[in-house]
């Protein structure tokens, strides 16, 4: 059996070297081509739909712009397409002004009449405020997860064209992190002018699949589980990219993409096998960056389902995983146990919390005092690596075995990831999910609001979980401006969600990036996100 799944992964390779022989890196050539060993397949490229960091990396970060940005491999805010903003005294009006002679796209499908303007932020973010706007649900299970899951709904009181370029919100109480949040991959600026064309011509699910932008990259092909070609922006803003062809050649297995790496049929590999870290460090041609991931690797209860509404039968489970057994086995100890829903390297985080023990014993006495007895249940697994979970079907097999030990039976289910993702929020979802999350903003909202905030159940919220008093303290928390003052609230809201114990908190992990040595400028993002503006190859 290994010997055949040998030969099927060295074919894997074959294959897709031939399909995307035409961009091989060839460096004697003048045009200059990066191939990124990527490892999923977008679920699409109208970013504000999503929020996976694997289509962030191919949509977001490679083909839009935002009003601001972080600083490449840092979490600093610099000016974006707004080249500067005001913000009055009782911090209810933030004031953008446009950067001028900023250009769209030139594609196949579409050629711009105008450079970005006020109109194109307008319908950007209208689109996902205005439940009456045309574009609001113009594609089939149009959600806008982010923007809801941040509470913009109820943030937003007008968004206003002063001019052409000049751009405010009105907000309807203050909202601290405003600015980062608007760095974030939902904020990305589509073309309100491609927008019209799309509807006049009755195809406006090409905003999803033929994206055009203002970033650096623009797209030039896509072949779903394949390879996605990108070529450089030649007007872009910043200057055109030393690289003038990028390719995501998407590939899932971790194994088959070091093969890659080594053989130099790609540049740059995410989320590399733990087990491999090693040798891949001593190749001396790659270079293998290490950095701790702003991240956090969960289990998810379904809340609102018996038994998992019961804290008791989750709290059960809780000591009922071996973490460190986990720790060994799947990040290779490459992380460490996970108390908060934040990681330790984030501000406000709660040195106080205490975990839940590893106390299988006490797992059993808990659930029979809760009544349970023989339950059944799923564990879902993630098809895909991603930096807080390098191997998500083995995590739940050891969480198998530890709820055997305790008188769970589990099946462990998955599905495509575009799939998982969508199941995984429906309010009805059966069991417990495995997920994750790497910080957006550096900001402690960016996790306690997002993922655990009552405007993100049925979204973003996996544990379907609306805590009336958590609520209160992280909603509190935005409209203060004062660090010290966040920081008790959040403190105080880690509490809640450690005696409530929507999830199995399980590790923070450490992200390894392996890349050939002949790569130069490419910059680890703190937020977990891969960017090739600025990257060369000498």
């Amino acid at each position: 059996m290994f010997k055949n799944l040998s030969l099927m992964a060295l074919a894997v390779v074959a294959a897709l070297a031939v399909a995307i022989a035409v961009a091989v890196p060839n460096q004697t050539a003048q045009a200059k081509t990066f191939v990124y060993c990527s490892e999923g397949s977008p679920e699409g490229f109208d970013t504000a739909l999503y929020t996976a960091g694997t289509t962030f990396d191919a949509s977001s970060r490679a083909i839009y712009n935002r009003l601001t940005q972080f600083v490449v491999g840092t979490t600093d805010i610099e000016p974006g397409l707004a080249e500067s903003w005001d913000i009055s005294s009782d911090g209810l009006e933030y004031t953008f002004n446009l950067r001028r002679g900023v250009k769209f796209h030139t594609t196949d499908n579409f050629t711009p009449s105008r450079d970005f303007n006020a109109d194109d932020v307008l319908f950007t973010f209208l689109r996902q405020y205005d439940e009456n706007h045309p574009w609001h649900a113009y594609t089939p299970g149009t959600a806008w997860e982010y923007f809801n899951g941040m509470s913009m709904p109820d943030l937003i009181k007008s968004i206003d064209k002063v001019d052409d370029y000049t751009v405010k919100f009105v907000l309807t109480r203050p909202e601290a992190p405003m600015i980062a949040n608007l760095a974030m991959d939902f904020a990305s600026i589509v073309s309100a002018e491609y927008a019209d064309q799309l509807t006049a011509s009755g195809t406006q699910e090409d905003m999803n699949q033929k994206p055009v932008g203002t970033g650096p990259f623009q797209l030039v092909d896509y072949r779903q589980d394949a390879a996605i070609r990108y070529k450089a922006h030649p007007d872009y803003w910043r200057g055109k990219q030393a690289i003038d062809d990028l390719v995501f050649a998407i590939t899932t297995d971790a194994s088959v993409r070091q093969q890659k790496l080594l053989a130099g049929e790609c540049h740059l590999m995410p989320y590399p096998n733990p087990a491999d870290i090693a040798s891949l460090d001593a190749d001396p041609n790659v270079t293998v960056v290490k950095q701790e991931g702003l991240n956090v690797g969960y289990l998810a209860y379904n809340t609102t389902q018996a038994p998992f509404d019961d804290v008791r039968v989750r709290k059960a489970l809780n000591m009922a995983i071996n973490k460190q057994a986990i720790i060994d086995a799947v990040f290779q100890g490459e992380a460490e146990a996970a108390k908060n829903p934040i990681p330790p390297t984030i501000w406000s985080y709660n040195e106080a919390t205490v975990d839940d023990a590893y106390d299988p014993a006490a797992a059993r006495a808990m659930l029979a005092e809760a009544g349970v007895s023989g339950l059944s249940m799923n564990v879902w697994a993630m098809p895909v690596q991603r930096p807080y979970n390098p191997n998500a079907r083995r995590m739940a097999e050891l969480i198998q075995a530890d709820f055997k030990e305790v008188g769970v039976d589990v099946e462990i289910v998955s599905y495509e990831w575009g799939e998982y993702l969508a199941r995984s929020k429906e309010l009805d979802r059966d069991g417990a999910v495995l997920l994750g999350w790497t910080g957006d903003n550096g900001d402690p909202d960016n996790f306690l609001a997002v993922l655990l905030g009552c405007d993100g159940v049925g979204g973003s919220n996996r544990a379907q979980w609306c805590n009336e008093e958590f609520e209160e303290l992280v909603q509190e928390a935005k409209t203060v401006s004062d660090p010290a003052t966040r920081t008790r609230l959040y403190e105080k809201a880690q509490m809640v969600f450690k005696r409530e114990a929507p999830w199995a908190t399980i590790a923070h992990s450490i992200t390894h990036t392996p890349m050939r040595t002949n790569v130069t400028g490419y910059k680890v993002d703190p937020l977990g996100g891969h960017v090739f503006e600025g990257v060369d190859l000498r």
